[in-house]
């Protein structure tokens, strides 16, 4: 876990994330031809949680929607290929 601080709107807050977060924003970010803290700062406008949980939803999000056909060994990952869910253990 690694600990940055980062301005949102003119105020100083810190944002603790995992260092594969902190790689994949700075990718994101050069790609989008912004800053770290400019990504962050529009990622902060548009979440309803904290701050950390909505970097990893927007960075999971922008690489799924990047991945075309979304598969996973091979198969599809729609409903239609998920396995059924599992019985929550009672008989």
């Amino acid at each position: 876990m690694r600990k940055h601080s980062v301005k949102l709107s003119g105020h100083s807050t810190s944002l603790s994330l995992e260092g594969i977060y902190w790689d994949a924003l700075k990718e994101v970010a050069g790609e989008m031809r912004l800053s770290m803290n400019g990504l962050i700062e529009r990622i902060d406008k548009d979440r309803s949680g904290n701050l950390s949980s909505a970097v990893r939803v927007f960075l999971f999000t922008h690489y799924r929607n990047r991945t075309p056909g979304r598969t996973l060994d091979d198969q599809t990952l729609d409903e239609t290929s998920l396995p059924p869910p599992q019985g929550d253990g009672e008989s």
